[in-house]
């Protein structure tokens, strides 16, 4: 009895060693100040860099996947938000038509690949297929298999055809994930983010985690590496993804100088404007503020 309770002791003791110790090591929350600042910083360089891109004439596709609620929008917007938007485009693909799913699968992603000079950005990618489609049974044991040995040779043809792909997955803890998920159920204005399929991803936390981890095993290719970050925090995430995506892809500053616009021709006032009285002119609101 003795043995068993000094045995239960020191299990409780390690028990609660280990949960110290996991709460110290967890980082905590950016500071909010030091974020904005930074973040302004790294969306100056994001204008360099695709000032750069640009005039090197580079290819570039970047995929955002990972468990529903990670950041990945979030992520996305702050990157797309300095950028010049003819030369960088956002691709998210909802459900696939009839004729979509009798299609090639990787067919409906290739029409999206980018230009000389241009970005594109996939909010979720085809690797929708070994997560989502694989866990909600979407996909035959076929199709699900065919896609993790054809991933890898479709990566190779892009970048042997010099595309640069670089492939993000967010991770983030059952908790964090949950506590997102409820706040969006509460918030109004955030509601329409929670559809039927996270709300069941809920159930199936172990499943998505297997089919993750089958995933990385078969498609993780020297040539593809997946860039795997923690979202806990989503302005560590945010900041430590540009910070990488600008060290993948060296860029230098070819940003043109400042521009001397040329004097103003004279204004000729002998034009005059039609009545107002019959225009729709939008009432302003805060006239009085």
């Amino acid at each position: 009895m003795l043995v068993d309770n000094l045995r239960e002791t020191v299990f409780s003791e390690a028990g609660m060693s280990k949960k110290k110790r996991d709460i110290s090591e967890k980082p905590r929350r950016l500071n909010k100040k030091f974020y904005e600042k930074e973040l302004v910083r790294l969306q100056f360089e994001l204008v360099k860099w695709q000032y750069w891109i640009k005039q090197q004439g580079m290819r570039v596709m970047i995929t955002f996947d990972g468990r529903d609620a990670a950041g990945k929008g979030g992520t996305i917007k702050r990157i797309m938000a300095p950028l010049q938007p003819r030369d960088i485009r956002l691709v998210a693909l909802g459900k696939p038509s009839d004729r979509e799913q009798s299609q090639w699968y990787f067919q409906r992603y290739v029409s999206h690949l980018p230009a000389a000079g241009e970005i594109v950005l996939f909010d979720r990618s085809w690797y929708n297929r070994a997560t989502v489609e694989r866990v909600m049974g979407f996909c035959s044991d076929r199709e699900y298999w065919n896609f993790l040995r054809e991933a890898p040779m479709f990566e190779r043809m892009l970048i042997n055809d010099g595309i640069i792909l670089l492939k993000y997955w967010l991770s983030v803890d059952d908790e964090e994930q949950e506590r997102r998920f409820q706040e969006r159920a509460a918030n109004p204005m955030r509601r329409w983010k929670l559809s039927p399929i996270d709300l069941e991803s809920r159930n199936r936390w172990v499943a998505y985690s297997k089919a993750k981890d089958l995933m990385i095993e078969h498609t993780d290719i020297p040539e593809s590496r997946w860039r795997q970050i923690n979202s806990n925090d989503k302005r560590r995430l945010r900041l430590n993804i540009i910070n990488n995506i600008l060290e993948a892809i060296p860029y230098e500053n070819v940003i043109p100088g400042p521009m001397k616009l040329p004097d103003l021709p004279p204004r000729l006032f002998d034009y005059k404007r039609p009545p107002r009285d019959y225009q729709y002119i939008i009432k302003d609101h805060y006239a009085n503020m």
